[in-house]
């Protein structure tokens, strides 16, 4: 198939996502675009198809770093440039891989003529690649952490700084910043959130005519793109002349005492962090007047800026939704007065820009228009209309009773109660040294972080450790014959560098909720800290999966993902009521372990089970056995010790009189017991050391 990209003007529907990138084209200042939405919605295929738009770059002939002749870079690597003519050519749009090194990011020292030659030599990466032109993203929310870092310093300084093995080099890197997520798969961190100046909700469309325009548009491309990009030259060519003019007349467009207080009152009213939003506004209401065609922002500029600028910008945790409360936005607009009378009126502009919500048609989009509903819409989960906190206030019998009682034996199943707020927690971690996914829990080899020495690879080398292999080759030189500069190196010579960083773990919940748990206070609580250990989990970009067990069985509520949002809405849906089969609970979460073990066999699991310790039913555990549920619940809590599971029991007993149950849990399963109240922060702050001495005791007893 040819490499002929699908035409930006054929993307049918999503303007919103149209408009945002078109313009970033207008004015790359305003900080690049994050596209959040389902797979399947043309995020990819509109932004590869951006680049076509954009005006052509004049650079140094030869230069690496695309320096522009009239202000070359005085930094620049392969500098200093003598005046003389530039050339033209088309706006680059790189691509960042998910598992990209960072080498292969930042550029790194040439290895081979280092080698070879013994020249010290710079190899550029896709920093330097994208520089005046689009850095992409797909799956922005899966990158790894150290690239990120690397991408938030680069987006601040519009600079890539290199210091590694012997290389000092700074050159310029400023980029059209442009990332697309699927929010199911995990989201992304608050400091890259941030950098993105504008956001845009993505969805297939429900109108059965659009999907059909899509469908037969996306057919006759495969068929022949070189005959469908032909079909749609003209419109391309219109939006990019439009761009183009657009990008003249923004250095003229004001930006009125008025409109800076709307988009300052704005940002207040929402109560955003920092002054970043007022400024990426303040861009895109002037970049919105200038693609209308206007030299002066109105209202309407400011209000479609703050719905493209804000959303991703107000939330206060992860599990909130992006959105904006637009009938908020209207109140506190409408206290301003307008400005003053429309000077000049334009003759109607070519596309959709003053003529409300339409749908924009297939050039370039609207202008100046309110997203459509599916942009922005789910300002996250309603406050509790149906979800009142009736709901939770069990009935007399479900009190903290100090031994099982009746109604644990079954009961009506309680309605879900809201979690209390979350707290911060103390990081809990698995002992020992892994080899896992990069993140931020429990100590790890991986391929970044801090060199800890040299090693002969095992297999494939993957990072070369340059002093060892000069000191290891080096003893050798005259008799390996050497005559020039470069070093004789063998392959026995190579030395692979070991790394420590943080590994990423699977932590994965079990969580009672039987009759026993159901009072309302105490499972509002219990959610809360739940919710705060998902917080956790977020933080330090772990997988994480959710069991529940009541009545007769345990139900894997939330398979093992990187979503931990979808973790939370599982738990905040949580009912309550019925027998504690705490031995299916147990079963299910090594059943569960077991498969991920197969997937997944570098990542290490943390159990954290969440109880009373208490057992009323053997549930489908009991195998015909005439075992008691609490004789099954430490067979197979055992049976989790001896495959070297992690484990932490919160205990949620409360009352004056206590049986303690999850310590007896606790011990069986080899780690440690911690309460509720012990959970937070301030006072966690032994349970890592107990974690690890729990585990560690247990690997010398089975030892001895």
């Amino acid at each position: 198939m040819s490499s002929t990209h699908f035409p930006f003007s054929a993307v049918v529907g999503q303007d919103d996502l149209r408009l945002a990138l078109l313009l970033n084209a207008v004015s790359p200042a305003v900080g690049g675009v994050l596209v959040r939405g389902e797979k399947g919605t043309a995020k990819s295929t509109a932004v590869r198809a951006l680049s076509a738009l954009l005006p052509q770059v004049d650079v140094v002939p030869g230069c690496r770093f695309s320096c522009a002749p009239a202000a070359p870079d005085p930094s620049c690597p392969d500098g200093p440039h003598e005046s003389g003519p530039g050339a033209l050519r088309h706006a680059r749009m790189v691509e960042l891989p998910v598992g990209a090194s960072e080498d292969r990011l930042v550029g790194a020292l040439d290895i081979e003529r280092a080698l070879a030659e013994g020249v010290k030599a710079f190899e550029p990466g896709l920093l330097a690649d994208a520089h005046r032109g689009i850095l992409y993203v797909d799956e922005v929310n899966l990158l790894h952490d150290h690239l990120v870092d690397v991408l938030l310093d680069a987006a601040a300084m519009g600079a890539s700084y290199v210091e590694r093995e012997g290389v000092s080099v700074r050159h310029a890197a400023r980029f059209l910043l442009v990332g697309t997520m699927n929010p199911e798969e995990g989201e992304l961190r608050p400091q890259l959130l941030d950098r993105f100046g504008l956001t845009v909700e993505v969805a297939a469309s429900r109108e059965p005519a659009q999907r059909v325009e899509v469908v037969r548009r996306r057919l006759a491309y495969e068929d022949d793109p070189a005959v469908f990009a032909t079909r749609w030259a003209g419109d391309e060519h219109e939006v990019r002349a439009r761009v183009v003019a657009a990008r003249a007349l923004l250095p003229k467009v004001s930006l009125g005492d008025t409109a800076l207080l709307q988009i300052a009152a704005t940002c207040a009213g929402f109560e955003v962090d920092g002054m970043r939003a007022d400024i990426v506004m303040a861009r895109t209401a002037t970049a919105l007047a200038a693609w209308a065609g206007r030299t002066d922002v109105r209202k309407e500029d400011v209000r479609q800026a703050a719905l493209l600028a804000l959303p991703h910008r107000r939330r206060r945790n992860p599990f909130d939704a992006p959105g904006l409360d637009e009938d908020m936005l209207d109140r506190i607009l409408d206290g301003f007065p307008d400005e003053e009378p429309e000077p000049d009126p334009e003759p109607e502009p070519e596309g959709p820009d003053d003529g409300g919500p339409g749908d924009g048609g297939p050039d370039g989009g609207p202008g100046g228009t309110p997203p459509q509903d599916g942009g922005l819409q789910d300002p996250g989960p309603s406050p509790e209309t149906s979800e009142t906190p009736e709901g939770g206030e069990a009935p007399a019998e479900a009190p903290e009773s100090p031994q099982p009682s009746a109604q644990d034996a079954g009961g009506p199943e309680q309605a879900a109660v809201r979690a209390a707020e979350p707290f911060r927690t103390k990081m809990l971690s698995v002992p020992g040294l892994g080899e896992g996914a990069a993140g931020r829990r429990s100590r790890a080899r991986t391929a970044h972080g801090r060199t800890t020495g040299a090693q002969r690879p095992r297999g494939h080398l993957t990072k070369l450790h340059l002093m060892a292999t000069v000191h290891a080759a080096a003893p050798h030189q005259r008799a390996r014959g050497r005559d020039g500069r470069g070093l004789v190196i063998r392959k026995d010579d190579l030395r692979q560098a070991t790394r420590e960083g943080r590994e990423g773990n699977l932590v994965l919940f079990v969580v009672d909720a039987s009759g026993s748990m159901a009072a309302r206070r105490r499972m509002s609580a219990v959610k809360g800290a739940v919710l705060s250990l998902l917080l956790d989990a977020y933080q330090r970009r772990d997988k994480v999966g959710l069991i529940t067990f009541r009545g007769a069985t345990a139900e894997l509520a939330l398979p093992p993902t990187s979503s931990v949002d979808a973790a939370a809405a599982r738990l905040e849906q949580l009912p309550t009521g019925g027998r504690t089969p705490l031995a299916a609970g147990l079963l299910k979460a090594h059943e569960v372990l077991r498969i991920e073990r197969l997937r997944d066999p570098s990542r290490r699991p943390l159990l954290v089970v969440v109880t009373d310790g208490r057992a009323t039913s053997a549930g489908t555990a009991a195998g015909g056995t005439d075992s008691t549920p609490r004789e099954l619940a430490g067979r197979s809590a055992r049976l989790l010790q001896a495959g070297g599971v992690a484990s932490v029991v919160v205990d949620c007993e409360s009352g004056p009189v206590r049986l303690g149950l999850a310590g007896v849990l606790a011990a069986d399963l080899g780690g440690p017991a911690v309460t509720l109240d012990g959970l937070r922060a301030d006072s966690l702050a032994g349970l890592v050391k107990n974690v690890r001495t729990a585990v560690t005791s247990d690997s010398n007893r089975r030892a001895a």
